[in-house]
């Protein structure tokens, strides 16, 4: 069977400008995030939600980064929507970025598109040099 040319979508192309080709973060764009209206604003929730496939490059060696990303939040009146932060999270995949900078960016990002209540960005990247790097950036609405 011969696979039949699958139609892109406009999140998807704006989140593969970023491939075959190394980038920096100001290339990724924010506007692949996407959301949805939280139909339950007086419950107050925590969503969670895990990759273990997060990949970025090290600006200074040129290596890949891999890591299990958690991203944890309290909406306030909107959700992410996921496919938009599959994307999102894939435009990092050729990104010349230090690891604390890349989780600080998703929690900028994110904190941005949603407004939420709190926000936890943790990332724990694999063993480099026998150095294991896990990265936690949080946020409170006052």
């Amino acid at each position: 069977m011969i696979f039949e040319e699958r139609k892109i979508s406009p999140l998807e192309k704006k989140a593969k400008k970023t491939a075959s080709k190394s980038f920096l973060p100001e290339d990724i764009d924010d506007s692949i995030l996407e959301t949805i209206a939280y139909q339950y604003p007086k419950n107050e929730i925590d969503v969670q939600l895990a990759s273990e496939e997060f990949s970025c490059v090290c600006p200074y060696s040129g290596l890949p980064d891999f890591a299990c990303l958690t991203i944890k939040y309290t909406p306030d009146k909107k959700l992410v929507e996921l496919k938009s932060l599959k994307y999102y999270l894939y435009a990092f995949r050729n990104v010349k970025i230090y690891n604390e900078h890349a989780v600080n960016k998703i929690l900028e990002d994110l904190k941005k598109a949603l407004k939420p209540k709190s926000l936890d960005v943790t990332a724990e990247f694999t063993v480099r040099g026998g150095i294991k790097n896990k990265v936690v950036a949080n946020f409170r609405k006052s």
